[in-house]
């Protein structure tokens, strides 16, 4: 008999660790479950008080700002009509350029951005426009990597308005990281960002949703312009994407529709398949490769109908051209925070206008 009563106790003790166990087990399950969708934990850099903003988010009545200074929330409400919250979306082609600047992959690093810009008559020491009746074109990635990211978009989006009072244009196409961002993919976020989200408990790709202001503006942007006989793409036109033909007000509707798109949905793969690719607009890296002939190239510029093609997303030291300044190479590491380059088109010539202001003659 006792040793029945023993062995029934040892049983139950075993089967209440079990349970507990079990439990345990069930709440660890939970927790890293609802860690997945909350903020990260507090790091080192979050002792740094960050200065970020604003966020304009449109409701059906309102602007609601929202801004940090030195680490504190500051929100206010305006009616709609302060500011403009509705875009076009912009054309693919324009014609009779006087003269045209570019550069890509600023990467949030504004402080080298605005040197350039300045040193080389883009804007003036107030950071206005100053290139009179010229488009000025930033083939993309002005995302990720750098601290500077919110303070370059809303430069460019006041270069925008003030570059069409003088009769000149401001062209932003939208490179692989302004896509990442927008569909949550934020590994190259700069780390600064992540202190933004834990203040404005907001996740960052939400910051740029369709219902922000600079949402609504990003999303009226093109992936691939054509001024005149140049075309401009962030990372390149391949043979293969092009082999039925190309409609680059298709494409860019295309791309701007991925934006809306579920990515569970069906139509997702469809465009994923075509669009985001490595043979696709803004992965393609293909100019750069050994195995890439003049041949191609002669084909790939019948097709699109240009002379020459601008490209940014392959860095390099300094503006590059390639094939007998058919390509030109754009982005010039501006990403590292050091130093970069601009791109000038006049009467039919190309000119690097480096970080101090210097006009130097591109040859073939």
């Amino acid at each position: 008999m006792i040793n029945r009563f023993i062995m029934t106790k040892v049983f139950s003790l075993i089967f209440i660790c079990f349970i507990g166990l079990a439990l345990v087990a069930s709440r660890t399950y939970d927790y890293k479950r609802v860690s997945d969708i909350s903020f990260p934990k507090t790091e080192s850099f979050d002792t740094i008080q960050i200065t970020d903003g604003p966020y304009i988010f449109i409701t059906s009545d309102s602007l609601i700002e929202k801004r940090i200074i030195k680490g504190k929330l500051e929100t206010k409400t305006a009616a709609l009509q302060t500011m403009r919250s509705q875009f076009d979306n912009e054309s693919s082609t324009f014609t009779n350029a006087s003269k045209i600047a570019a550069l890509s992959d600023i990467h949030g690093q504004y402080d080298v951005a605005k040197t350039i810009l300045k040193n080389n008559g883009i804007i003036d020491a107030e950071d206005n426009w100053a290139y009179g009746d010229g488009h000025f074109v930033i083939v993309g990635d002005i995302f990720d990597r750098g601290p500077n990211v919110t303070e370059l978009l809303w430069l460019i989006f006041k270069l925008e308005t003030q570059a069409e009072q003088a009769g000149g244009k401001v062209h932003y196409l939208l490179g692989n990281h302004e896509y990442m961002v927008m569909q949550n993919d934020l590994r190259y976020i700069n780390k600064k960002y992540r202190q933004t989200e834990r203040i404005l408990r907001t996740h960052y790709d939400q910051l740029y949703s369709n219902e922000t202001v600079l949402g609504k503006w990003l999303r009226s942007k093109a992936t691939i312009l054509k001024i005149d006989n140049y075309l401009f793409v962030h990372a390149g036109i391949s043979l293969n994407f092009i082999e039925s033909g190309i409609d680059l007000e298709a494409t860019n509707q295309k791309m701007r529709q991925s934006l809306l798109e579920e990515q569970t949905e069906t139509k997702w793969d469809s465009i994923y398949n075509k669009y985001y690719n490595s043979e696709g607009p803004i992965w393609y890296r293909g100019y750069f490769s050994e195995d890439f002939k003049k041949s191609q190239l002669k084909k790939i510029l019948k097709t699109l109908q240009v002379d020459h093609i601008i490209v940014g997303h392959t860095s390099q030291k300094q503006i590059e051209s390639l094939f007998g300044n058919k390509i030109f190479a754009v982005d010039t590491s501006i990403k590292n925070g050091v130093s970069g380059e601009l791109l000038f088109i006049e009467n039919g010539n190309f000119y690097r206008g480096t970080m101090d202001g210097q006009k130097i003659k591109i040859k073939k």
